[in-house]
């Protein structure tokens, strides 16, 4: 598998009153296409800043990054948000949504952003919305929607720009642990349709269902090893 992100060496510092903050010390780290990544640690372990540097919503105070062949650490804000909407796939545990839109134009609107015309970007918006199988709401508004199908509606919108990452940031926290697991089955079938997934959480059961996790303890590599995946649920389970 080709690497799709490389990491080296990467420092993040923040500035605390009189106080410097080493939220990130020296992470260096590869991963390929299709890798199934859970980033794994404590309350300050330096995981979110670690997810925002990857997702390009923030920069390292030194090192490289390396996203798809190009150096992101030294862009600014303008080509960071090029990079994201073309390459990054945002799930948020908080879902996002827009309130007074439908389903339909809550998927459209990376799309709008990227000025693709009205016509192929609602085909791309419907193909988005049937991959997590909710055709059949697409004109409701995420107020008539369960938990759970605003969740999935979020991952509609993250897949629709077709990116090369879908990075989930504690994709199930607000969700009870049924509609958790249905989420997680969801993922699993994407994953197995190819996608490159990174999950962010504090979750054993939720970072299971990655291949791989990633553990951060005050900002450096605990360990990186492969996690005892479960079988992955055919797509059929999940629409």
């Amino acid at each position: 598998m080709a690497e799709l992100i490389r990491l080296t060496n990467i420092v993040k510092i923040y500035q605390v009153g009189d106080e410097q903050v080493h939220a990130l010390d020296g992470i260096t780290l590869q991963i390929r296409k299709n890798e199934y990544v859970a980033i794994m640690g404590p309350s300050g372990s330096g995981k979110s800043t670690m997810m925002n540097i990857i997702g390009c919503l923030d920069t390292p105070t030194s090192g490289l990054y390396e996203l798809n062949g190009m150096n992101v650490s030294d862009m600014d804000d303008n080509e960071l948000a090029r990079v994201r909407n073309k390459e990054i796939g945002f799930v948020f545990q908080t879902f996002n949504l827009l309130p007074r839109s439908n389903v339909l134009h809550n998927v459209e609107l990376p799309l709008i952003y990227a000025g693709m015309p009205a016509e192929e970007r609602r085909e791309r918006a419907k193909e988005a919305i049937a991959r997590v199988g909710l055709t059949e709401r697409m004109h409701h508004k995420p107020n008539e929607l369960s938990g759970g199908q605003r969740q999935r509606v979020a991952i509609a919108r993250a897949l629709v720009t077709h990116p090369s990452i879908l990075l989930a940031d504690e994709p199930t926290g607000n969700l009870d642990s049924k509609t958790g697991e249905e989420i997680m089955a969801l993922f699993d079938a994407l994953h197995k349709e190819g996608n490159t997934i990174i999950l962010v959480t504090h979750e054993e059961d939720i970072a299971s269902h990655a291949h791989r996790i990633i553990k951060l303890r005050d900002g450096k590599i605990e360990g990186d090893f492969p996690s005892r995946k479960r079988p992955t649920p055919s797509p059929a389970t999940v629409s």
